[in-house]
């Protein structure tokens, strides 16, 4: 006669129970690739978020606060005028010429022609392009940025910081030879 050894329902069950769930390495890749598609999901929409060139659209202070720059889009390109200068007319320095007191001009442009264009509402940068580089990041380039004290023009590129200043480099050649300015957004 053969000895049966008794079965205790309870491990029975157990074992039953078990064999219903998955094996722990099945559900820990499940949880992988899940976390996997939220992260991508996430990091598609971040960057078609921050992949905007609108970004720069508004007013700008200049260093120093003399002058507010609004940077505006126009046929796919961005663009900047003087709207306001922190002395908008001449001072006395300029009396021996009779501009004392006279809304200040473009008079170093080269083309003799805009020499009594009001600086304000001067466009000053021109023909910026939106790029992101295949790294994430991103800038405006492929325009000039114009300097009214000295009547020239420079290549031009600009970049977003992260506290929300804008750089701008402008340079003569590559961006090596150039100066680089910092503008802050206008409050209020």
């Amino acid at each position: 006669m053969k000895n049966y050894t008794p079965v205790d329902p309870a491990k029975t069950k157990a074992k039953a129970i078990d064999l219903m769930h998955p094996k722990p390495i099945l559900r820990l890749l499940k949880a992988a690739l899940l976390t996997a598609l939220v992260a991508l999901v996430w990091a598609l929409s971040s960057t078609y978020v921050w992949a905007n060139g609108d970004q720069i659209l508004g007013s700008w202070v200049t260093p120093d606060d003399k002058a507010v720059v609004e940077i505006y889009q126009q046929d796919g390109q961005y663009f900047g005028k003087f709207v306001s200068l922190k002395e908008p007319n001449y001072g006395a320095e300029m009396q021996a010429e009779g501009l004392q007191g006279q809304p200040k001009v473009d008079r170093k442009n080269p083309d003799a022609t805009q020499h009594q264009q009001p600086i304000i509402g001067l466009v000053m940068l021109n023909g910026m392009n939106f790029t992101v580089s295949t790294q994430g990041k991103q800038k405006w380039q492929g325009g000039t940025i114009y300097d009214p004290s000295n009547g020239k023009a420079y290549k031009c590129t600009i970049k977003l910081n992260a506290d929300g200043t804008l750089d701008l480099r402008g340079y003569i050649g590559i961006s090596l030879f150039g100066r680089t300015q910092t503008w802050r957004p206008q409050q209020g």
